[in-house]
C-alpha cells in the first residue's frame, strides 16, 4: 500500500497534524503496518510539494493540521479506481531466496523451507488469535487487513508444501565448477591414469 494515499484517504475524513495521521493509520490497518513520524512527516511535505495537500496555520498545541486539496482529491479516486498489477507489489524475496539456494553450494534447502514454514505458521496462528480478539463493527477495517494477510500466509504454507515435494524429484545437472561436476573429472583422470599405469 501507498503511504502517500493512505494518509490522502485519511484526510479525505478532516483536517489532521502529523501524530494523529499516524495514530489514525495505525488504527485503520490493526498496527499491522506501523509507521514511524519520520515517514509521516516526509510524505506530507512530497504531498505538500505536490499540490495533493495544504498546511493550516498551527493550533494552540503549536500543531500544524494539513488539509486535502482538491488536487489531492482527484489523485485519491484515481487510486481508488485503479486496480493494482503484481508489477506493481514488491518482489517475492522468500521465492528468490529458495531460489538462490537451491544453487548455492552448501545451502540445505529443504531446512531453509522447513525453517519458513515453522515461522509463517507462527505469523499465522498470531493474527487468527488477533482478529477473534474482537469482533465489534468499528473493527471491520483491520480485521479485512488481517484476513488479507492470513490467506497469504496460508498461501505461503502451501507453496512451501509444493517446494518441499518437488525438492524430492529434484536432481541438480552437473554444471562446470559443481563439486559433482570436479568429482567426475576426478574419477576420470583415475581412470586414464590407471590404464597408463597397466600399458
Amino acid at each position: 500500500m501507498s503511504i502517500r494515499h493512505g494518509l490522502l484517504a485519511l484526510l479525505e475524513r478532516g483536517q489532521m497534524y502529523g501524530y494523529q495521521l499516524r495514530a489514525a493509520f495505525e488504527e485503520s490497518t490493526g498496527s499491522t503496518w506501523p509507521l514511524n513520524i519520520g515517514q509521516v512527516y516526509t510524505t506530507l511535505s512530497r504531498l505538500e510539494r505536490d499540490g495533493l495537500v495544504r498546511p493550516l496555520p498551527e493550533n494552540e498545541g503549536g500543531q500544524r493540521p494539513y488539509e486535502i486539496t482538491d488536487a489531492g482529491r482527484t489523485d485519491l479516486a484515481l487510486w481508488f479506481a485503479t486496480p493494482l498489477s503484481r508489477t506493481d507489489r514488491p518482489r517475492d524475496e522468500l521465492a528468490i531466496k529458495l531460489a538462490l539456494a537451491l544453487t548455492t553450494p552448501g545451502v540445505d534447502v529443504r531446512s531453509v523451507v522447513q525453517t519458513q514454514r515453522t515461522a509463517t505458521m507462527r505469523t499465522l496462528q498470531e493474527l487468527t488469535r488477533l482478529k477473534y480478539a474482537s469482533d465489534r463493527p468499528e473493527d471491520l477495517p483491520w480485521r479485512l487487513v488481517l484476513d488479507a494477510m492470513m490467506f497469504q500466509a496460508e498461501a505461503e504454507v502451501r507453496w512451501l508444501d509444493h517446494c518441499e515435494t518437488s525438492l524430492v524429484r529434484y536432481r541438480p545437472a552437473a554444471g562446470p565448477g559443481s563439486r559433482s561436476a570436479e568429482d567426475g573429472r576426478s574419477a576420470d583422470t583415475a581412470g586414464r591414469d590407471g590404464e597408463e599405469a597397466r600399458r
